[in-house]
């Protein structure tokens, strides 16, 4: 094997994509090279959590969009020849990717939730049908390239004290695609993927204001509160970064909460990895029952109140 790239705009990123990087060169006897922005990651944390080879590439310019390192990349890859080349599947990195596979002359399998070697061969896996099943995918082109969807991976240990080789890539090369004006955008308080208890809200609540309610309970639990994508998109009462579901994040917490939530399956989707699914819903017949390890059959109105009540006691 001539070894498995990763590429993170972040640090976040490289450290969950050098998890199974780490764990897929391993098994194949080979070694881990990460393409990271100058001045982003720390270099020895990035060695110590599986990264033989850093590939530091020269930061952006204000107006240069990410689409200029395709180029970069894109010779380097055919130069050094990787057997895999795992990027985030980000709104970014999505058509990143998917240019550089173009270059490649190779293969793509976007937006996977999984990822394992069958016979050194590497198996994806990703959502099909709306998330109705699972589809698996076998890349018969070289290099195997994969978008792995964040959250799908535990960030990797650290074993301090590794040794690596550190090396520069040439700077973008100039592109016809220049940014012209960027604007801040209103951020969540916190990133709902790294929370132990989530609670969300979907369509059975009647007001924004009463969100409250379902706010009051994740602080006494010491979480962070979600939604569904109508709340989100449709009625606009919560940042869509706090969406779950097939179009939104994948979380994974130790308790899970849906308040007034259906349990349609683009959402269920994103909370399939929870180790405990519980559910408020006065239709008993609510599809979230189906996943749900604990649920109440009855009125959001007069159910969270109470619970609140006895949490305060």
């Amino acid at each position: 094997m001539a070894g498995i790239w990763i590429f993170a705009e972040n640090r976040s990123q490289a450290l969950e994509l050098l998890s199974i990087a780490r764990s897929l060169a391993d098994e194949l006897n080979t070694k881990v090279s990460a393409l990271v922005f100058k001045g982003g990651p720390d270099e020895q944390e990035l060695l110590d959590c599986g990264a033989d080879e850093i590939m530091y590439m020269p930061a952006l310019a204000a107006d240069q969009a990410l689409d200029s390192y395709v180029p970069v990349i894109s010779e380097t890859a055919k130069k050094s020849d990787p057997d895999i080349f795992l990027l985030p599947a980000t709104s970014a990195c999505r058509d990143f990717a998917a240019r550089i596979a173009n270059r490649l002359e190779t293969g793509l399998c976007s937006n996977c939730i999984g990822l394992k070697l069958e016979d050194k061969i590497p198996v994806m896996e990703r959502l099909a049908y709306g998330g109705a099943a699972v589809q698996k995918v076998v890349c018969e082109c070289h290099p195997v390239m994969a978008t792995i969807m964040p959250g799908t991976f535990n960030a990797a240990s650290a074993a301090p004290g590794r040794k690596g080789s550190i090396t520069e890539l040439p700077g973008p090369s100039a592109s016809v695609v220049r940014i012209l004006e960027k604007k801040a955008k209103e951020k969540a308080a916190r990133n709902i993927t790294e929370s132990r208890v989530i609670v969300s809200v979907g369509r059975g609540f009647e007001k924004k204001e009463d969100l409250g309610m379902a706010k009051e309970l994740a602080d006494l639990l010491g979480g962070e509160i979600a939604c569904t994508r109508p709340i989100s998109e449709e009625m606009k009462w919560l940042p869509e970064e706090l969406c779950i579901g097939l179009s939104g994040v994948q979380v994974k917490p130790e308790l899970y909460i849906g308040i007034g939530v259906s349990g349609q399956i683009q959402h269920v989707t994103g909370i399939r990895n929870s180790k405990v699914i519980a559910a408020i819903n006065k239709d008993e017949n609510a599809p979230i029952f189906g996943v749900a390890a604990l649920g109440i059959v009855g009125d959001l109105y007069d159910v969270l109140p109470k619970i609140v009540k006895e949490l305060k006691g």
